[in-house]
C-alpha cells in the first residue's frame, strides 16, 4: 500500500510546473505522431518527474516546505524503492518510443540523481546545480518531445528551440529557490539565487525571461508564425505583471520573498504558459 508520505512527496501536480516545455516542443514539431507524443507525456510528467521529485526529497528530508508542498512529510525506504521502480518503468516504455529517446532520457535520470544524491550533490554547487537543471529540464525535454513526437524521429539537434526551453527554466529556476536560502544554507547547499541575493535573483530571472523571449521573437519570426507570436505574449502578460509586482514588494521587504508568493508566482507562470503554448499548437495544426 502506498504510503502517504510517498505520494505527497513524488509530488505529481509538480509536473504541470514543467509542462511548458513539452507543450513548447510540440508547437515547434511540424507533424506529430500524437501516440508517441501522449507516451512521452506519460513517461515524463506521469514517471520521470514524479521519481526525481521523490529521490530529491529522499535525499533532503526537508523540514520546511519545499516546491508545491508546505508542510513536508518525512520520507521512508518505500519512497526510494517506488522511484526506482518508476525510472525503470519509463526506460522501457520509453523504448517503445525510440532508443534514442531511452538513451536521452537515461541521461536526465542519472543527472536528476546525480544532482540530489549525496555522494555527488550537484545541487549544492550553485553554477553547476543550476546548469544542471536548465539543461536537462530545458535543451535535453525539448529535444525528447521533439524527436519523440515526430514520425520521422529526427536526431538533428534544433538549437534556437532547445536554447529556448532552457532560458525558459533558467527564469523561472532561481524563483524557486529565494525563499529556502536558510533552510538551503544550513543544508551545505548554495544555490543560484542564495549566491545572487534576493534582488539579484530577480534581475536574474528578468535577463533570462528576456533573452527567452527575444529567442521565442527569432523562431516565430523566421518561420511566418507572427499572429501565433502575438496570442504568445499575451499570455505573458499576466505573468510579467505579476513579476514585476512581486520584484517591487522584495525591493521594499525581502520578506515577500516568500513561500506564498514563489508558489503564486509558479502557479500564474505554468497556467498562462501552458495556456499560451497549447493555444499555439491548436493554432498551428488548424492551418
Amino acid at each position: 500500500m502506498i504510503q502517504k508520505s510517498t505520494f505527497q512527496l513524488l509530488r505529481f501536480h509538480f509536473s504541470f510546473f514543467l509542462m511548458p516545455v513539452y507543450l513548447f516542443a510540440l508547437t515547434q514539431t511540424a507533424d506529430i505522431n500524437w501516440t508517441n507524443a501522449l507516451l512521452a507525456f506519460v513517461v515524463l510528467h506521469l514517471l520521470v518527474y514524479p521519481a526525481s521529485n521523490g529521490y530529491n526529497s529522499y535525499m533532503d528530508r526537508d523540514e520546511t516546505p519545499i516546491g508545491g508542498v508546505q508542510h513536508p512529510l518525512q520520507p521512508t525506504r518505500q519512497l526510494f524503492y517506488i522511484t526506482i521502480l518508476m525510472d525503470i518503468t519509463a526506460l522501457a516504455a520509453a523504448g517503445f518510443i525510440s532508443l534514442y529517446f531511452a538513451f536521452g532520457l537515461l541521461l536526465y535520470i542519472l543527472a536528476s540523481r546525480a544532482y540530489s544524491y549525496r555522494g555527488i550533490r550537484l545541487k549544492k554547487y550553485p553554477i553547476l546545480g543550476f546548469l544542471t537543471v536548465v539543461v536537462f529540464q530545458g535543451a535535453c525535454t525539448f529535444w525528447l518531445v521533439y524527436h519523440g513526437s515526430s514520425p520521422t524521429l529526427p536526431i538533428h539537434f534544433p538549437v534556437s528551440g532547445m536554447l529556448t526551453a532552457s532560458l525558459l527554466i533558467g527564469g523561472v529556476y532561481p524563483l524557486t529557490q529565494i525563499y529556502q536560502h536558510q533552510a538551503d544554507k544550513a543544508d551545505g547547499v548554495h544555490t543560484l539565487s542564495y549566491l545572487l541575493g534576493y534582488k539579484g535573483t530577480f534581475i536574474f530571472s528578468a535577463v533570462m525571461y528576456g533573452l527567452a523571449m527575444l529567442l521565442l521573437g527569432y523562431t516565430f519570426i523566421s518561420a511566418m508564425r507572427v499572429v501565433q507570436l502575438t496570442v504568445l505574449v499575451l499570455f505573458f502578460l499576466p505573468i510579467f505583471i505579476y513579476f514585476l509586482w512581486w520584484a517591487s514588494k522584495v525591493w521594499k521587504d525581502v520578506g515577500a520573498a516568500d513561500f506564498k508568493h514563489t508558489m503564486r508566482m509558479n502557479g500564474l507562470a505554468s497556467i498562462f504558459t501552458n495556456l499560451g503554448f497549447l493555444t499555439v499548437l491548436i493554432l498551428h495544426h488548424l492551418e
